[in-house]
């Protein structure tokens, strides 16, 4: 829900390169607050329009042997990305860039997509108000370029926190409720 700064950067160590994980960096999701030009960047189909099963990402490298080293561990651990997949891609890619012409927000995908998903968390919010045990984070506001306004992150997934101390992924799976706890995410 927010944009974060590197966590590790050995500025002395000449091997050693930062990547910048843009999965989630789409304006449905978060404000575009600036044009990001970092050495290597990773993004993923799956989270720009849920296409999970096309299995494609793409990364933009500045080093070119570093992008060869890429490309290579991508062949060796895959066997390479299916035609299929490619091509699936490719249409979809296009059928976005198409809708981003459209001022209409029924037919803006981006702008479709972020009122969706501001629906859904003000849903969440409201239910959670209500609630005595939970917390949700409250996402700053900013300006995004590709709206061309100060906006809200609504994220793809929801940082559920509890007032007092208690299991809360036990909580939530004894109701069906499908999560993770904290400390895979970095998080007591």
């Amino acid at each position: 829900g927010t944009i974060r700064e590197t966590v590790v950067n050995r500025p002395d160590d000449d091997e050693a390169k930062v990547i910048h994980d843009f999965a989630y960096y789409w304006p449905h999701y978060t404000p575009i607050t600036r044009r990001q030009d970092h050495d290597i960047m990773l993004f993923t189909f799956s989270k720009i329009t849920g296409h999970a099963g096309s299995r494609i990402g793409w990364a933009l490298v500045k080093d070119k042997e570093v992008a060869k080293k890429m490309v290579e561990y991508i062949i060796v651990n895959s066997i390479g990305v299916s035609k299929e997949s490619q091509v699936r891609t490719a249409k979809i890619l296009n059928v976005l860039k198409e809708t981003c012409k459209s001022e209409s927000e029924s037919e803006n995908f981006f702008k479709y997509g972020r009122e969706m998903m501001k629906n859904r968390w003000e849903k969440l919010r409201e239910v959670v108000k209500e609630s005595d045990a939970f917390t949700l984070p409250k996402y700053p506001e900013a300006f995004c370029n590709y709206f061309g306004k100060s906006l809200e992150s609504y994220p793809a997934f929801a940082w559920l926190g509890t007032k007092e101390e208690t299991d809360l992924v036990s909580e939530l799976r004894r109701h069906k409720v499908m999560s993770r706890a904290g400390e895979r995410c970095g998080s007591d």
